[in-house]
């Protein structure tokens, strides 16, 4: 009874196991086996369309990253690469939406419909569990309050749409070429080179389609047919215009052609040789950024000893003047001062007594002394000035020093876009120079810390915009007037940043080097370049990658051989090229 019961139970369960096999299993395998093995099926190519998507999506996520972090503002692509840093989860998407048009594309070569299903549940489930589970983990935020991950989103479901059509009919039995290729109108022909432009891209395009595509040609051959049928093209195209647009025999080119066309050639080569001058002329008085001083410092040392007054200015030392002050100053010098504003000039007041002590030893003074009650030498007084600015391009600070070995103060100090500060010859008239004055003051010798010795610096006449300076040592100060350059803004700043020689060498003869290879070199490429109709050897071309697509291996190694044999005879190749009617 017990046995006859278990094989009850037995065939029980295998009723149950077939039953579910028959609701849900074989269901599932007919719907996959009718989808990859249809009786009737419309072959269609969409691959294009798929790729177009995959490309916005990976658009998307570069300059959208921020949405995919858990920053939300201020933290995007362009900023961190900027600063040499690449943050990992954009590089994980990137490489991941990167890997995928990998994948796509070798799906598409070997026509596997298949891997292709494949391919696809595993893309959906894997991004809809990303975008709905851990990207609101990552980001703190849902995903209805995402927008840029809305838009990714409803890119690849375009995607997937694409994929699925694609996987209902089945890849296309033959890959002829490029998509681009198909018509010889204008359009095609700057699509076409536009793409040619794109740096790798036909490179890994070329060395895809050679790994994932049965044939005979080493890479290198390879390479070759693609570069003939790409050139081949071109020509066509041209030799197409040539047709619709034909120039009468005899007759000379219209002037609507030679100036407008030569005209704007001729402006273009002129704005490219004068570029540097204008930029960084306009650069300044049009665009440019007033750039204040952010920290004035004066040093003075006598002889070769240690500075005996040091003390700089900032903030509220840094004055500001109006329009109607800054008239007073175009008097003297109107033809350099023209070019700045009211906004370029501050008056920089140091206080009189040094900001540090003057340490000196007994047998240092004892020479200085001597130095200074000899009347008949030269004793050098070393004035030294340190100007720091903003530097809105780089985010660091500019520092701008000078020495000036006289004994006269430089009232008037330039401070350009150069590390370079000097002194504005053009304000000074006859040469003079404001006087100063030193004092050395001595503290208490009641003091705990012995005796105590500092200098102090006045200045004896009050300066052009001066009001009440002072005129002894009670009173001290010291008066800079600063005029500083503009810079360039921050969008410029990339250009601006090399100067003009830098411009020159290199923005100006780069560009020219590759302007001299239109000019130069020309009647070396006559016989490729110059011929008269190429239909048949871009039919050899399209034979070659018909009978690739047909298994006919053979038959491809005999057409690539007569592809190179057309290119190494002169006499076959004109005998190919010529006109129908002749």
């Amino acid at each position: 009874v017990r046995k006859l019961q278990l094989e009850h139970l037995c065939i029980f369960y295998r009723y149950r196991f077939c039953r579910f096999c028959d609701i849900f299993y074989q269901p599932i395998r007919q719907f996959f086996y009718n989808l990859i093995h249809p009786e009737y099926n419309a072959v269609t190519d969409v691959y294009v369309l798929m790729f177009l998507a995959d490309t916005v999506d990976f658009i998307i996520i570069v300059f959208g990253f921020w949405a995919f972090g858990k920053h939300q503002g201020g933290a995007d692509i362009t900023s961190s690469l900027s600063e040499d840093q690449v943050p990992g989860p954009f590089l994980v998407m990137v490489l991941i939406q990167f890997g995928t048009m990998v994948v796509d594309r070798a799906l598409y070569l070997r026509k596997t419909v298949m891997g292709k299903v494949i391919f696809q549940v595993v893309l959906v489930f894997g991004i809809h569990f990303w975008m709905f589970f851990i990207l609101p983990g990552i980001t703190d935020r849902r995903f209805s309050q995402n927008n840029i991950a809305q838009l990714w989103y409803f890119v690849k479901c375009i995607y997937f749409g694409l994929s699925a059509y694609q996987i209902r009919c089945g890849y296309p039995t033959r890959i002829l070429g490029n998509f681009l290729t198909k018509s010889y109108s204008y359009v095609n022909l700057f699509l076409f080179q536009g793409f040619r432009l794109i740096p790798f891209l036909t490179e890994l395009r070329a060395v895809m389609d050679w790994v994932w595509t049965d044939t005979t040609l080493s890479l290198s051959s390879w390479i070759c047919v693609e570069d003939i049928y790409a050139h081949i093209f071109i020509l066509k195209c041209w030799r197409e215009s040539e047709k619709r647009y034909p120039q009468p025999r005899g007759q000379k080119k219209k002037k609507v052609v030679k100036y407008g066309m030569g005209g704007m050639i001729v402006m273009l080569l002129i704005c490219i040789v004068w570029f540097p001058l204008l930029f960084m002329s306009l650069i300044k008085s049009v665009a440019g950024v007033v750039n204040t001083p952010l920290d004035v410092s004066v040093t003075l040392t006598l002889g070769g000893l240690q500075p005996i007054f040091t003390m700089s200015a900032q903030q509220n030392h840094l004055k500001n003047v109006s329009p109607a002050e800054c008239l007073c100053l175009l008097q003297n010098a109107m033809q350099f001062l023209e070019s700045y504003v009211y906004e370029d000039l501050t008056i920089a007041k140091l206080e009189g007594s040094s900001n540090s002590l003057w340490t000196i030893s007994p047998p240092s003074k004892e020479n200085l002394i001597k130095m200074l009650s000899n009347t008949d030498e030269k004793f050098p007084l070393t004035f030294t000035w340190s100007i720091q600015r903003y530097c809105r391009v780089q985010h660091l600070t500019s520092i701008h020093t000078r020495k000036y070995i006289r004994l006269n103060d430089n009232l008037y100090i330039r401070a350009p876009s150069d590390s370079n500060a000097k002194p504005i010859e053009q304000l000074y008239l006859d040469e003079e120079y404001m006087s100063i004055t030193l004092s050395l003051h001595k503290s208490s010798k009641d003091s705990t810390e012995g005796v105590q010795e500092w200098w102090i610096v006045n200045q004896t006449e009050a300066g052009p915009l001066s009001v009440g300076s002072a005129r002894n040592a009670n009173e001290s100060g010291l008066e800079l007037y600063i005029i500083s350059d503009q810079v360039s803004p921050p969008s410029l700043g990339f250009l601006a940043g090399y100067g003009i020689m830098g411009l020159y060498m290199s923005v100006v003869l780069v560009i020219g080097k590759f302007v001299r290879e239109f000019f130069s070199g020309i009647s070396h490429t006559i016989m490729f370049e110059e011929l008269p109709n190429v239909d048949r050897i871009l039919k050899l071309c399209t034979d070659i990658f018909l009978v690739r697509e047909t298994g006919e291996l053979d038959l491809e190694e005999d057409l690539y051989a007569k592809l190179i044999f057309l290119y190494r005879s002169p006499e076959t190749m004109i005998k190919w090229t010529r006109e129908k009617s002749e």
